[in-house]
């Protein structure tokens, strides 16, 4: 029987100004009707490159096929330039980055309905029912409520689960699934997997899933490709390829994933003074609905929340997403206005005198956002970015700042050529280390990590956990680590604490929250972390009465 998709030495070169560089080289790789093939590799390997190939979006008029074929059904679609058909009826791909694939100024259902009008025909109200019907299959808790918000309403994980709704609603024969779960937590990620599984079973849905997480592939996937530099280094039945990996490169990515059995080494942190940071019964509300005549609701984002962070702490905030792990983030360093309640810093009251305790957290405190596109200035090189503070931070003379940019990027991992690239021409992970180098460039006290690791590949990722667990071993640092992969806050916090529908439900070190949670809905959380061990159930065997209690 024929494979549904069939791609056969598939190059694609970068073409500027006489410069060629090969992104794609000689790729052949197919899948299966009903089958879930699971695509790794390092951030900047071409797996999404290769995905955007497929779907007729190549990024940017500089890359061009060059060589090889994509054959879907047996015809070949690049050489019929059939992509405005397929993309979207056929082949469906949900995208890495949700916010850049979102209609700042287009409500969510609205954009689902516009795909079911297009490819099924379907009428106004009926496209309506049927993306009510999507946003509540991919967890939204009031969906007739999620079809009329626009994207800046929603969460990272919210966000992505709308884009899910999306692509999923001209029931396409293959969906290309690029890091669907990456800013999700693992219990909604459990339930996403889930339901792309139980997809490729009701519909015959082969699909192409591409994580760095290989929990994730060893739980979902039949068959797994590894990339590295374009090519594809190793292909193989999941199995047999993560008990005896061929290629040295497949032994590291498997050596490099988190444990959630291991803990790093802790440093002692003096709590007898005063926290180095101090939440007093913190609340952040949102307006939500109203209009110009009358008064909306308020959303309570965070609700009561007292906290405090000694220095030299590393503090994991774990919880699902929408719980209020970011807003907390934000509140703490001024960039989002509490509605009641004081952050205090060294003393410092934000609510007092926001004036000078902002200007001591700009100076001793820095944050790498959860959305790496977003965070960086798309018109300035990394390079540019990374002096320009520097220049500001004033303690680096001018005739250093080119030799500290250098060293920021070897810190986390980047080739010293990025200085001249800008955001669009980096990957997601290569955006998000580059958005810890600019965090870095200030010498901080504190670090507030949002979800800093969340798409970065498992070789990079523990980079960066040991380069953070380098920098705090001194106690010289104070690190918050919001994260969902609760394997890695595991690996690198001390202490861990939990976050629900706003408000703290469990706080302490981490190896008593780890070995023994008090809270039912924390022992979900570590059950649902994805393993490696390929015959472990996907939701991690969470009893069915937490799961309900779990669901948005």
């Amino acid at each position: 029987m024929t494979a549904p998709l069939a791609i056969a030495g598939l190059s694609v070169a970068f073409r500027h100004n006489g410069e060629e560089r090969r992104l794609l080289d000689d790729v052949a790789l197919t899948l299966n009707r009903g089958e879930i093939l699971g695509l790794v590799g390092e951030s900047g390997s071409g797996k999404s490159l290769l995905c955007r190939t497929v779907m007729g979006l190549l990024p940017s008029a500089k890359l061009q096929v060059t060589a090889g074929s994509i054959r879907l059904d047996g015809e070949d679609i690049l050489a019929g330039d059939r992509f405005a058909d397929i993309r979207g009826r056929r082949i469906g791909m949900i995208f890495q980055n949700p916010t850049s694939h979102l209609d700042p100024v287009m409500r969510i259902g609205q954009q689902i309905s516009e795909g079911l009008m297009r490819h099924k025909g379907l009428g106004a109200q009926a496209a309506r029912a049927e993306a009510t019907d999507l946003l509540a299959q991919v967890g939204f808790a009031d969906p007739p409520r999620a079809f009329e918000s626009f994207a800046h309403q929603f969460s990272g994980g919210m966000r992505q689960r709308a884009m899910i709704a999306i692509a999923l609603a001209c029931d396409p024969e293959i969906l290309i699934a690029d890091e669907p779960t990456t800013a999700l937590d693992v219990t909604i990620q459990a339930q996403i997997l889930r339901l792309l599984m139980d997809l490729r079973i009701e519909r015959g849905l082969s699909m192409i899933l591409i994580t760095h997480d290989l929990g994730v592939v060893a739980q979902t996937c039949d068959r797994i490709a590894v990339m590295q530099g374009g090519r594809i280094v190793e292909t193989g039945e999941k199995r047999a390829l993560l008990a005896a990996p061929q290629h040295g490169y497949t032994r590291q990515l498997i050596a490099s994933h988190p444990s959630v059995g291991a803990a790093g080494a802790h440093v002692a942190v003096d709590r007898e003074g005063a926290p180095l940071i101090r939440v007093e019964n913190l609340e952040v509300r949102f307006p939500v609905g109203g209009g110009f005549l009358r008064k909306g609701q308020a959303l309570r984002a965070v609700k009561d929340v007292s906290l405090s962070v000694w220095a030299g702490e590393t503090v994991g905030i774990v919880g699902e997403s929408g719980s209020g792990k970011s807003t907390l983030a934000r509140t703490i360093l001024g960039l989002t206005p509490a509605t009641s309640g004081d952050v205090l810093f060294e003393g410092a009251s934000l609510a007092k005198d926001r004036g000078a305790t902002l200007r001591r957290l700009r100076s001793d405190a820095a944050m790498v956002f959860q959305d790496p596109f977003n965070s960086l200035n798309p018109r300035m090189t990394i390079g540019a970015t990374l002096a320009e503070v520097l220049k500001t931070q004033g303690e680096t003379p001018p005739d250093r700042i080119a030799a500290r940019i250098g060293e920021l990027l070897d810190m986390v991992g980047l080739e010293r050529s990025f200085a001249g690239r800008k955001p669009r021409s980096l990957s997601g992970g290569q955006c998000q280390r580059a958005g810890i180098a600019r965090a870095l460039a200030v010498n901080p006290r504190v670090i507030i990590a949002d979800e800093c690791v969340a798409a970065l590949d498992v070789t990079i990722q523990a980079q960066i956990i040991d380069l953070f667990r380098a920098l705090t071993a001194t106690g010289k640092l104070t690190l918050i680590f919001i994260a969902h992969d609760l394997a890695i806050v595991r690996n690198l916090c001390e202490r861990v604490v939990v976050m629900h529908h706003g408000e703290i439900v469990e706080d302490g070190p981490s190896t008593r929250i780890f070995a023994r949670p008090e809270r039912p809905y924390t022992a979900a959380l570590i059950a649902a972390i994805p393993d490696i061990d390929p015959d472990r159930p996907l939701n991690g065997g969470t009893p069915t009465h937490i799961q309900q209690e779990l669901a948005p």
